[in-house]
């Protein structure tokens, strides 16, 4: 199946003013709601990454669950889970981070990673890249490596995916939107 950018976009709902006003929301329920859509977009990771070499997912609290369990369970990796605060229930580490909305804290379970683990991470938008960095700041803090940040989309004019090539971490996304595309 040949991933298309085009029909992708036109299953990603802009949903204005939401959740507060002059934010264009973007909801991919749309998109996974789509068999074949879902199938493009995962096919389109594993086809990226299948033979590439890291030993876990990351996936962030919550819409980067959807996509980042779909590719642990494809290329057979562990899935390890970046949540809210307040989440998990065993020992954690915390990050905290600005978002687009004010300020929030990631936690993961302190053994979820090792020296030397290198990670895939994933979520399903790079927009202000807090919640990645954040992650990506957990994971060296367990002394493991970020392979890359991955994401369906990415709104470049907020800047999230240069802080985060900035910081040393290399980003792919399946496509993007400016922020006035409707």
């Amino acid at each position: 199946m040949i991933f298309d950018e085009f029909s992708i976009k036109t299953l990603i709902r802009p949903v204005p003013d939401f959740p507060k006003p002059g934010v264009i929301f973007r909801d991919i329920t749309p998109l996974f709601q789509s068999p074949r859509a879902l199938r493009m977009v995962a096919d389109s990771f594993i086809q990226r990454y299948v033979e590439a070499d890291f030993s876990h997912i990351g996936a962030m609290d919550a819409r980067g669950f959807l996509i980042g369990s779909i590719i642990a369970y494809e290329l057979n990796k562990p899935l390890v889970l970046f949540r809210k605060q307040g989440k998990l229930p065993a020992d954690v580490l915390s990050e905290g981070y600005q978002t687009e909305y004010g300020e929030a804290f990631l936690e993961v379970h302190t053994d979820s990673l090792c020296e030397g683990d290198s990670v895939l991470i994933f979520d399903d938008l790079i927009a202000t890249g807090g919640t990645l960095i954040a992650a990506a700041n957990l994971v060296r803090r367990m002394r493991a490596s970020v392979f890359e940040a991955a994401a369906i989309i990415d709104l470049p004019e907020l800047g999230g995916s240069r802080k985060l090539q900035d910081a040393g971490i290399p980003t792919f996304t399946l496509t993007a939107f400016a922020l006035d595309d409707r």
